[in-house]
């Protein structure tokens, strides 16, 4: 059953359209993945789900109800840890938290919480003496601390170092198992690839494609990637013949193929012929990063 539902929808700032046309549907208990570049569409989109901005046209709904006219209701099943926020900078993190919690009927038990994100030592720090990581983890706390069928988390793990962005994404999976449904918008591939079950591909006000990461990656225009430094030049046009090849890129006499597994059958097949040697071959699967690339251009 589908938790959010989008259909066709559309705004424009001065005349410009930032939204054209945009459809989706998250499904429940999945972590379904929002990306894309600055100005892509994604944040307008998701802050129109959340009831935070009114459409020009198009419909949602999220649990079946209209963010904006059932904007109370739905405060009870959404929670949200935006990209930026602030709070009184003499409250502390326990009384922040205790308040949070105070606002709903069944609230999950926010020491625990506060203690799974590292938060345990902060309690009686005042906000504005949190760094800006620890902010973070407050916020992704106060997204929780209501028991919500659906989480929108806008940035999950800008301002964290590796170890504590690895413990947040373990918590977030573990949220997902609990039956909560999660709507993330981020920046960075490699959290999109291990937690998304489904990743919508924004660009210029439309999504570009809508896939599991797996799907778009094999979508991607060089699926397999080798590359080595041959002990001898190779002529250009031996390899511009390799089959599915779809880029070819020299760098300080190294050699990088991106195509397929017949590509790199046939590059190792090239080798030997010519009797060439390849220094530190390396075979690896494209990335998220390299499908986003594919299908926006940006790295154009």
């Amino acid at each position: 059953m589908a938790l959010i539902e989008v259909n066709d929808l559309r705004k424009s700032y001065g005349g410009r359209p930032v939204v054209d046309g945009v459809s989706l549907a998250v499904e429940e208990g999945e972590i379904f993945g929002v990306l894309g570049s600055n100005g892509a569409g994604k944040t307008t989109t998701v802050e129109s789900v959340m009831g935070l901005r009114v459409p020009d046209a198009g419909t949602i709904r999220v649990c079946g109800l209209d963010p904006v006219a059932d904007r109370a209701r739905m405060t009870r099943v959404v929670g949200a840890q935006l990209q930026e926020s602030e709070l009184p900078g003499k409250l502390t993190v326990a009384e922040t938290l205790r308040l949070y919690a105070a606002c709903y009927p069944d609230p999950a038990d926010w020491r625990t919480l506060a203690a799974r994100l590292g938060l345990e030592e902060k309690l009686d720090t005042r906000f504005a003496r949190l760094s800006g990581g620890q902010k973070q983890r407050l916020a992704i706390a106060l997204a929780l601390v209501g028991t919500p069928r659906i989480v929108l988390l806008d940035e999950l793990t800008t301002g964290l170092d590796p170890a504590a962005r690895r413990e947040v994404w373990s918590l977030i999976e573990d949220v997902r198992a609990s039956g909560v449904t999660i709507l993330l918008v981020t920046h960075f591939m490699e959290e999109a690839q291990r937690l998304c079950d489904r990743v919508a591909v924004f660009d210029r006000g439309r999504i570009a494609a809508l896939d599991t990461p797996s799907g778009l990656v094999a979508r991607s225009a060089g699926g397999t990637v080798i590359s080595f430094t041959p002990s001898r030049p190779l002529e250009e046009d031996a390899l511009a013949a390799l089959p599915g090849l779809a880029s070819v890129a020299h760098h300080k006499g190294r050699i990088t193929l991106a195509g397929t597994d017949e590509t790199v059958n046939a590059v190792i097949g090239l080798l030997v012929r010519d009797r060439v040697s390849a220094h530190q071959l390396r075979v690896t699967d494209s990335t998220l990063d390299d499908a986003f690339l594919d299908l926006t251009g940006a790295g154009a």
